[in-house]
Order: C-alpha cells, then sequence, then structure tokens
C-alpha cells in the first residue's frame, strides 16, 4: 500500500549508510579535473554502495569508478563554464523523497542522527549538493546532446548502406491486436467490500483487537502478519488520502473506510510524531463472483459468435459494447499507452493476453479471458475477448517497415559521438592530475594515463 517500495528504500539506505562510514575518514586527494578534486574517500564510498547492492569490487572496480567520476567532473566543470543553473525544483523533490525513505526505514529523525552519527541539516546539506551536482551534469549532457543535427532520412538511408547486415538490430516479433471488454459490477463489489469491512471495525469497537483481526482479514500480506502494523513512515510514502486520515486520528482511535487505489482500509493511529506516523490497518479488496464473470462471458460469446458470422463487424461492436473507453473509439484497436504504438513486443503482452492470442491466426477471436486493464498500479479486472490483429515477424531493420527504430539508433549513435567527442576534448584542454596509486589501472580512454602523476 506503500508508494514506493520499502525494500528499495532500505536497499538505498543501507548503501547510504555503508558509505558513510568512510566519510571524512580518508581525505586524500586523488585526481583534480580544473578546479574539481575527487578524494579517495570519495571513491571509496561509491565502492561501499556497490557492494551494499550486492556488487563487488576490486581493483578494476575502483579504476572504472574513477574514470566515470573523473567524467562526471568534466561534465560538471563546462557546466559550470556555461553557467547553466540547478534544477531547483527537481533538487528537492528529490532530496525529499530520500530524506523521507532513510527516515521511514529507519523510524524517525532521532534515529537517523543516532545511525549516521551527524544530525538531520548535516545529511541535508551533503545529499542536495550531490543532487545539485548531479543537476548541473545531466544538463551538461543534455546541451550536448541538442547541439547535435537532427537526423534526416537521408542519414538513415546512408546509415543502412554503410553498415555491416550482420550488425543491424534485429525487429523482435510484434502483434497487433483489437478487444472488446466488459467490466463486472464494480459498485456492487465496492458496497460489500465496505460492508465487510464496517463488520470488522463494529467489531473493533466492541472491543476485539485490531491486531488479530488484521492478521485474519487483511489483504495486505507485508503488514498482515505483524497485526496490520505499517511501522514509522514519513506520510508522503503513502497514498494522500491514506495519510490524511491516519494524520487526522489521534493514537488509539480508528478512521472510518479510506478508499485509495489498493482497496478499502481502516486505520489505526499508534503513534504520531512531526509528519510521521505508525499505524495499523486493515486492507480489504472487492471482489467479484462467479455470476460476474459467468454473465460477461455469456455476452462475449454471444459478440464473437455474431462477428465470426458476419452479422457485425468487431469495429463496430467495439464501439457499442466494449466498456475500455481507451479502444472503444478505435474499434478496439489496443495501444500501448506509453508510446502509443499498434504493436507490440511478447514483453509488453500482459501474460492472460498472451496466453489467448498466441495459437491463433491473424483475423482469429480468442474465448473470453480474465485479465487486467492499465488503470493504477496493479490495473482493475476486466472480462474481454481478444482479436489477433496481425504478426510482424523478427527480421533485421529496413528502412520501409522499421524507419523509426532506425532513427532512434542513429540519433543516440550521434549523442553518443558527440559525448566521447566532447570527453575526449576535454581531457588534452583541461588541467587534470591523476595520482600514481592509479599507474596501473587499464582505463577506457587513453588520454588518462597521460594525466597521471609521474
Amino acid at each position: 500500500m506503500k508508494k514506493i517500495s520499502v525494500v528499495a528504500a532500505a536497499l538505498l539506505l543501507c548503501a547510504l549508510a555503508s558509505a558513510q562510514k568512510y566519510s571524512g575518514v580518508i581525505d586524500k586527494t586523488v585526481a583534480v579535473v580544473g578546479g574539481e578534486f575527487i578524494s579517495l574517500g570519495e571513491l571509496e564510498q561509491e565502492v561501499q554502495m556497490m557492494r551494499a547492492q550486492g556488487m563487488g569490487s576490486d581493483r578494476n572496480t575502483r579504476c572504472n569508478i574513477l574514470e566515470s567520476m573523473l567524467q562526471s567532473k568534466l561534465f560538471l566543470m563546462q557546466a559550470r563554464v556555461d553557467s547553466l543553473t540547478v534544477n531547483n525544483d527537481m533538487v528537492q523533490a528529490e532530496l525529499s523523497q530520500r530524506l523521507d525513505q532513510m527516515r521511514t526505514a529507519l523510524g524517525g529523525d532521532e534515529q537517523a542522527e543516532a545511525y549516521f552519527g551527524k544530525p538531520i541539516y548535516k545529511l541535508r546539506q551533503e545529499w542536495q549538493q550531490q543532487l545539485e551536482d548531479n543537476s548541473l551534469i545531466q544538463q551538461e549532457q543534455q546541451n550536448i546532446a541538442k547541439s547535435i543535427p537532427g537526423v534526416t532520412p537521408y542519414d538513415v538511408r546512408k546509415y543502412l548502406d554503410t553498415a555491416d547486415v550482420a550488425n543491424l538490430p534485429v525487429i523482435p516479433i510484434k502483434y497487433q491486436m483489437s478487444q472488446i471488454c466488459l467490466y463486472p459490477d464494480r459498485a456492487a463489489a465496492a458496497m460489500a467490500c465496505k460492508e465487510r469491512l464496517l463488520a470488522i471495525r463494529e467489531r473493533v469497537m466492541n472491543g476485539e483487537k485490531f491486531s488479530t483481526l488484521a492478521r485474519l482479514y487483511s489483504e495486505d500480506p507485508g503488514s498482515a502478519r505483524k497485526g496490520g502494523e505499517l511501522g514509522m513512515a514519513s506520510k508522503s510514502i503513502f497514498w494522500p488520502a491514506f495519510s490524511d486520515a491516519a494524520m487526522s486520528l489521534k493514537p488509539g482511535s480508528i478512521s472510518q473506510i479510506v478508499e485509495t487505489p489498493d482497496g478499502f482500509h481502516i486505520i489505526q493511529v499508534i503513534e504520531k510524531k512531526g509528519d510521521m506516523f505508525n499505524a495499523r490497518h486493515i486492507l480489504l479488496k472487492p471482489q467479484y463472483t462467479a455470476e460476474d464473470q459467468e454473465k460477461a462471458f455469456k455476452t462475449l460469446d454471444s459478440l464473437r459468435t455474431a462477428i465470426d458470422s458476419s452479422k457485425i463487424t468487431f469495429e463496430m461492436a467495439a464501439r457499442f459494447y466494449s466498456q475500455d473507453m481507451a479502444s472503444r473509439t478505435n474499434g478496439g484497436q489496443m495501444a500501448d499507452p506509453g508510446t502509443g504504438s499498434a504493436y507490440f513486443e511478447i514483453d509488453q503482452i500482459k501474460p492472460e493476453d498472451y496466453a489467448a492470442v498466441k495459437g491463433l491466426a491473424p483475423g482469429q477471436i480468442s474465448a473470453p479471458l480474465v485479465s487486467r486493464d492499465n488503470e493504477g498500479r496493479d490495473g482493475n479486472l476486466v472480462y474481454k475477448i481478444v482479436r489477433l490483429d496481425r504478426i510482424v515477424p523478427s527480421h533485421p531493420a529496413s528502412f520501409e517497415n522499421d524507419y523509426t527504430e532506425l532513427l532512434s539508433l542513429v540519433e543516440n549513435e550521434r549523442r553518443i559521438e558527440a559525448v566521447n567527442s566532447f570527453i575526449d576534448k576535454k581531457i588534452e584542454e583541461t588541467y587534470i592530475i591523476i595520482d600514481p596509486l592509479f599507474a596501473g589501472c587499464d582505463f577506457s580512454r587513453k588520454g588518462w594515463a597521460s594525466k597521471i602523476r609521474r
């Protein structure tokens, strides 16, 4: 029910904590890039972050990290020369998210200060500086990319004429599909869910333990086994409706029913401290009956029969009967919500949909199936039939059929060339000194070797 992954937050915390051990312990400067400095302590922080994320480290790792840091300093130095300004809104948003994750993982400001051995304001200052530098680096990289002349069809054709056929991208198999969707009676299911939750709330009000009922009935597996307890967390971690309800409660009191994209909740606040709280909750989700499915499948079967017998076209049936607003206006044609493309690679198709169409020939319609739509995080339950419109076999990219993909490829290659050219030029022009400690490094750019102090 949390908006961000608690596992991701814990991983970030582990990385930050591991890196913190090295803060200020080792302060030897190992590289100078113009007016920017890199210390051995900073390098070791990056190594520790990698270890915290399960990656190994050795001498080559340190060489690779140092080279990456050197390149970042080149971008940062140029950003300062270009008088680029920090995107403060983005920095503050990322900083707030990082702090909220850390405070949530540790249980509050006091625990965080004890864990890191420094006050919150100091952590905020250090992380803000890191994020501000990252903002400038990203902007400089974007400026370099924007300086590239636009790619034309002639450029794409030239790329195809000069590229080794063996190196041309292979376009994976793609599917074009149309659907007719029916939803179960969501209002009735929501009402039934609320009635169940009201009955549970009544039992709590009559003296039964909230934690016991949470273990028995809550559909949030992460908290149910802990009696519904979520732990002390920042209010920004949760859905706004959930946070607003919890923050308005006195410790020990029970909320009315709260609706979020996860379902319906009742909440018991345990403790509040500033903009953080610890609460228990019981989550129930709307349940749909066999009668819902049977009714929808009967209608979809009838439509499928009518389409197969040419009494109505699939497109007309979709416009009249489908309840999916995104596809019905296009005669049922499905499109990727992110790109708008009508073609789907296998890993872009919902497993239930792919299982229904993988044995079909173009033009055939699947049997009714249960699937999910594209709303919210997990999607809403929906019943549908799917027509397989077209299969585009896997093939080497061609100008006629895959211009968009080739255009992106050429643009990306030119961005890489521009960035590489920038780095190589700046290595030559910039005052750079690298500590002989790294004399044995096999850097990817040979220019670095000439910068090692002898």
